[in-house]
């Protein structure tokens, strides 16, 4: 392979390290987007990438898809800006009656626009607790609900175990089967204790049943290792919840508006959430974010408000975004060559014997590397050498998970078969390389990932 050049790159990210500061970093390897087209992106020095990230699952169309651009430039023609707070502008509206038919139920629905998936899962941690006359919630460990004070809260993310979150909150064991804290094994199979150890000691020793507001989960973690929890297992903490009369709350950011194959990754499950919380690609790339859900939720005697939340351009761009997903089939693009994907990881998994496991849902994928199948030691070393080889050889891929051990793929919906195979190709070489020393350890120094 000719070496890139990335000489305009670097400067730029000497730049940035004398401009800023580095708590916004998570870098796996120096790429500095300068033009994004649909599935691709070039870096500041022209170099092309296959995208499998869209912006850690924001274009949800593809970069500068033409529909959901005219619609930001027409709404730009319009209105600019607005404070949803005291004036209402047509797009907000619109976008919020467009989200309460999609979520499903025959309750009462109500939205309520911010500006970051952050916002809106501490939407939910503040109102909740006042809309229910409860005080605790219970939330998921490997859980990464954001970064304002109450979503960090109801997180449970190795990387804000420094951060002291809030004794009203209670984390449970995530239905995590390939490394089940139970060793149950199969998860169609299980006799689910997770569900039980929720049951039998969190709300009977922790947060009494009486006094928990809701448990919030994703219905597929994302950053705790892209792992879908078994329908099993949500359909019984419906139930839980029903007989305690707890509300079950989703966190859909990053699963949510067709990521998975469903609108809503909870649908594969048959359930029924009472409230979710939206973000990533709702803006069609643009900030926005949303909760949508019982509007005695949303009517609390409070304010939650935010200046620039539910702003008119992001939520032109979301409707847009809506239409494309439903007009170009993008929900049925994403589960058909989401499997294709998986397949053609099954295939390497065959030859490579530390990838562990592979998983997912439609267009949000993930596979475990291991130093050994038997033991499954996370082979973490190995995970940071693969992403940036693959990185070299022209794809973009991250790692994730409790134990930076997951490759993540979240790519834009319109993704192709004949990108996969073209993901596929370079994940292979990229794995013989790292291998077989064939790869610089000298270059993660800088890119500490998660």
């Amino acid at each position: 392979m000719t070496e890139r050049k990335l000489d305009r790159s670097m400067a730029l990210l000497a730049r940035e390290q004398a401009a800023m500061g580095n708590v916004h970093k998570i870098r796996f390897y120096p790429l500095v987007v300068e033009r994004a087209e649909g599935t691709r992106v070039w870096d500041a020095d022209g170099n092309e990438y296959l995208d499998l990230m869209a912006g850690a699952g924001v274009t949800q169309a593809g970069f500068r898809h033409p529909r959901v651009r005219q619609a930001i430039v027409d709404e730009l023609d319009r209105s600019w800006s607005n404070m949803l707070c005291s004036y209402l502008t047509p797009p907000v509206v619109a976008l919020a009656e467009r989200l309460c038919e999609l979520l499903p139920g025959g309750f009462d629905k109500a939205a309520w626009f911010g500006t970051s998936g952050s916002d809106a899962n501490d939407c939910l941690a503040k109102l909740v607790p006042v809309a229910t006359g409860r005080r605790r919630m219970i939330s998921f460990v490997g859980a990464y609900h954001g970064q304002t004070a109450g979503s960090s809260a109801l997180s449970g993310h190795s990387t804000q175990a420094r951060v002291i979150g809030s004794g009203a909150v209670t984390k449970v064991p995530y239905p995590y089967c390939y490394r089940c804290p139970w060793d149950r094994g199969d998860p169609d199979v299980c006799d689910l204790a997770c569900l039980r150890f929720i049951e039998d000691y969190a709300l009977s020793a922790v947060s009494p049943a009486d006094d928990t507001a809701a448990v919030l989960l994703e219905a597929m973690q994302s950053d705790g290792g892209d792992v879908p929890a078994p329908p099993r297992f949500l359909q019984a903490l419906r139930d839980l919840c029903d007989r305690h009369g707890i509300w079950l709350l989703f966190d859909e950011v990053k699963s949510g508006l067709g990521r998975t194959g469903r609108m809503w990754a909870f649908e594969h499950s048959g359930v029924l959430a009472d409230a979710i919380s939206l973000g990533k690609p709702l803006g069609g790339g643009l900030p926005l974010s949303g909760v949508v859900g019982r509007r005695e939720l949303l009517d609390v005697d409070l304010y939650n408000l935010y200046t620039l939340g539910g702003a008119p351009v992001p939520c032109a761009a979301g409707l847009a975004t809506l239409d494309v997903i439903a007009d170009e089939g993008l929900m049925e693009n994403a589960a058909r060559v989401g499997a294709y994907l998986r397949a053609g990881l099954g295939e390497l998994q065959k030859t490579h014997g530390c990838i562990g496991d592979v998983r997912g849902l439609g267009l949000m994928t993930g596979f475990e590397l291991v130093e050994d199948r038997r033991t499954k030691e996370p082979a973490t070393r190995l995970t940071a050498r693969l992403v940036y080889r693959c990185f070299e050889l022209g794809l973009a891929v991250i790692y994730c998970g409790l134990l930076a051990n997951v490759i993540e793929m979240t790519p834009a919906l319109n993704l192709t078969e004949k990108d996969v195979d073209e993901a596929l190709g370079i994940i292979d070489q990229a794995l013989a390389d790292v291998l077989h020393g064939r790869f610089d350890d000298a270059k993660l120094a800088p890119y500490a990932g998660w």
